[in-house]
């Protein structure tokens, strides 16, 4: 008889906490508060996309928010993001599959902004200027690679980003990383329209590292917009204002304007060491769009906070991250579905609301939840 093993809700905890505590230095030691109910607080306030002291008030024998928070804000220090960053990258690193092959993987790789509200100057040094979005000009970047292969897509290289550096800066500092975790050959490299500069061009040819980027189409007559003509999409090479000579593909597309009536569109991409047509690029471009997918899952398990500390802040986008790693990884190594010579995931047995609502209910069945809140008034005066 064939045995049958099961993931218990106490597995994903077991998990998720090792895979910080093994990592995120958070030595904790009180009377009242220690490492482990931090972090339990931590992982249920992401699962549950709430804050941290809406966490801490729902459970009963845990440290209050107040203390919480003082206890992050004196471990993640601003000065320190570089070694939080590595600490973070470790975790994330933890969840590749041992059958993941570490050649002819697509990886992707894109900036994601949140919003800052600090005023001090000492804090507007860590983040980087944009075009106004939530109220603010001010964000939190992150630039992070994103490695496709079969069903499994994991976030293995994530970078904070300052104001002083490009993004040339950061493709090679992810890519370097990622070479750093026997990733040397990358089948295709999918980048978005922040990394449509001649330096990156110049240097992904010098490489010789096969890729597709978005580029924009810009001026009213001339530029890349000129090339936009026809009724057919085509190849064609294209010399910028700098000298820097590549191969761009312009799709046709047909979209549907406000009154319903499909006008075209056209799409440019910059291709870079591959000789496919522009049907192909596009279709395969869109794969790129898996991580714009990992960002909106990062939206349904990241702790909310008002905090004006970017490492805090920077910290909880990661755990996040690691939250999502966490269930690929899970999700792969326990619902495969067992046919000899199949790499495929059964996905329907472990769905990410799935694996949250499991992590919740494990940490909360180790503390306790609370059931009742005391009145206000005097018993007489409540109506039932």
């Amino acid at each position: 008889m064939i045995p049958q093993y099961e993931l218990k809700a106490e597995d994903i905890r077991a998990y998720t906490l090792k895979l910080l505590k093994d990592h995120v230095k958070l030595d904790v030691a009180g009377y009242v508060c220690t490492t482990d109910i931090i972090l339990d607080v931590l992982l249920k306030a992401s699962a549950e996309c709430s804050s941290i002291e809406a966490a801490s008030n729902d459970l009963k024998g845990v440290a209050d928010s107040n203390t919480i928070r003082e206890y992050l804000n004196t471990a993640l220090d601003i000065k320190e993001l570089r070694e939080q960053e590595s600490t973070m990258n470790a975790a994330l690193a933890e969840c590749i599959p041992a059958s993941m092959p570490r050649t002819k993987v697509e990886v992707a790789i894109d900036f994601h902004d949140e919003p800052f509200y600090g005023k001090q100057a000492s804090l507007r040094e860590v983040t980087c200027s944009g075009q106004a979005k939530k109220g603010t000009t001010h964000f939190i970047r992150i630039a992070s690679a994103y490695v496709i292969w079969r069903q499994v897509r994991l976030t293995l290289a994530l970078r904070y980003v300052l104001p002083d550096e490009s993004a040339l800066d950061i493709l090679k500092i992810l890519l370097n990383r990622l070479q750093e975790l026997g990733f040397h050959e990358i089948l295709v490299l999918y980048l978005d329209k922040g990394f449509a500069s001649t330096k990156i061009i110049n240097h992904l040819q010098e490489r010789k590292q096969p890729a597709i980027i978005a580029c924009p189409i810009r001026g009213k007559e001339g530029g890349t917009r000129a090339l936009c003509k026809g009724r057919k999409s085509y190849l064609t090479d294209y010399t910028f204002t700098d000298g820097t000579s590549a191969t761009l593909a312009f799709k046709a597309t047909l979209v549907p304007d406000k009154s319903g009536k499909r006008r075209r569109k056209w799409l440019a991409f910059i291709v870079i060491e591959l000789d496919w047509p522009p049907e192909k690029i596009h279709h395969e471009y869109r794969r790129r769009f898996g991580i714009e997918c990992s960002y909106r899952i990062l939206r349904r398990v990241r702790a909310m906070t008002t905090s004006r500390n970017p490492a805090v802040r920077f910290f909880l986008l990661a755990v996040g991250m690691i939250l999502v790693n966490a269930w690929v990884f899970l999700r792969w190594e326990f619902a495969r579905l067992l046919a000899p010579g199949l790499r495929r995931v059964d996905e329907t047995r472990l769905r990410f609301h799935r694996f949250t609502r499991l992590l919740i209910r494990s940490i909360e069945a180790i503390y306790d939840v609370v059931m009742a809140i005391p009145a206000s008034q005097s018993p007489e005066s409540v109506i039932y």
